[in-house]
């Protein structure tokens, strides 16, 4: 099926989503894997991502990329389009821009926020959300103090608070936390540092608002056994859970030297999983998105991979080396 099919069912289910009333409300969490422009920004170490750089990264390239994004959520909606979708590793507000009002994307409808973080690379987080289904409040950055702990700057936490169609205000962090290249102990202090950060704006939330509906997502960089989850989340639900997709042998969200992992995750707060709330979540509604299109047979190390971009500097043309999740929230309206 070709992006213009895709599309096309994508707006039909952007169409027909009013009338449902009682549909999922969806999310989507996504690590695009490096998606940035051509153009260089004298401020960023960006130089290899233009078309004399080491990856040699064309406009062609570029728009390849925006729309292969685009076939992803198209191919989600043909479920059900996603109402919120947070995205890792966008470089700035043109290309988000490019994203959701001039690729394949722009007939769904989005918008989108994002952070400007002092990053070395560029890369941030954003958040798409479709208006009709959730009310923008507010949005701002979090800002994780790296560099003043002698480390090397990262990327801001976004965080977004907003209203659902039933009513509830959802609060929504979107996270992208530092790598953990070479698995050092270094790394392993930075990502701490970035749980830290994380847990006092959850705790921000949860000193002014009773009870709140809390929703947190991105890579994590780290895997769900990790010490460094718990100290950000030490209650609650952090999904998905150890389930695997024997048919097609999708073992987690990344794959590196064959050894799958799940290092992207999503975490709901205690009252997003009280199914005595108008909205909430329930345990397996959570999942991994691999469509036959987004991966590959593995070579080197058997079974399947994500099709990524680029493999080291060679480029692939594919989606990411990520899998995206869903997590898809159930709903009642009160009674008239």
């Amino acid at each position: 099926m070709n992006v213009r099919r895709w599309l096309w069912v994508a707006c039909w289910c952007a169409g027909v989503a009013g009338v449902a009333a009682q549909q999922p409300f969806r999310v989507m969490c996504y690590n695009v894997e490096n998606l940035f422009d051509c153009r260089d920004d004298s401020l960023k170490a960006d130089e290899e991502f233009m078309p004399g750089g080491e990856r040699r990264w064309t406009r062609f390239r570029y728009w390849r990329k925006l729309n292969a994004v685009a076939k992803v959520v198209a191919a989600v909606a043909e479920e059900r389009l996603p109402d919120m979708i947070g995205l890792c590793e966008v470089e700035n507000d043109s290309v988000l821009f490019d994203l959701v009002a001039r690729s394949s994307l722009r007939t769904l409808g989005y918008r989108g926020v994002m952070t400007h973080s002092p990053d070395v690379r560029g890369m941030d987080v954003a958040l798409l959300y479709q208006p009709g289904s959730f009310r923008l409040l507010e949005s701002r950055e979090w800002v994780i103090p790296s560099e003043r702990e002698g480390f090397r700057p990262t990327r801001n936490l976004l965080y977004v608070k907003g209203q659902v169609l039933s009513g509830d205000t959802l609060h929504v962090v979107v996270c992208h936390w530092p790598s953990r290249l070479g698995k050092t102990l270094v790394a392993r202090r930075h990502r701490q540092l970035a749980a830290r950060t994380l847990r006092r704006l959850v705790d921000s939330v949860e000193s002014a608002v009773p009870f709140p509906r809390v929703l947190v997502m991105g890579d994590f960089n780290a895997g769900r056994e990790e010490r460094v989850l718990s100290e950000a989340f030490p209650s609650g639900y952090c999904v998905p859970e150890r389930r695997k997709d024997r048919a097609r042998k999708v073992h987690g969200t990344y794959r590196y030297q064959g050894i799958w992992e799940t290092i992207d995750h999503v975490w709901v707060s205690p009252a997003l999983m009280d199914v005595r709330n108008r909205f909430h979540t329930l345990h397996g509604n959570c999942r991994i998105v691999a469509f036959p299109f987004m991966y590959e047979p593995d070579k080197t190390y058997g079974g399947i991979r994500p099709f990524r971009t680029y493999q080291g500097t060679f480029y692939r043309g594919g989606y990411s080396d990520h899998f995206p999740l869903l997590l898809d929230f159930e709903w009642r309206f009160p009674e008239e």
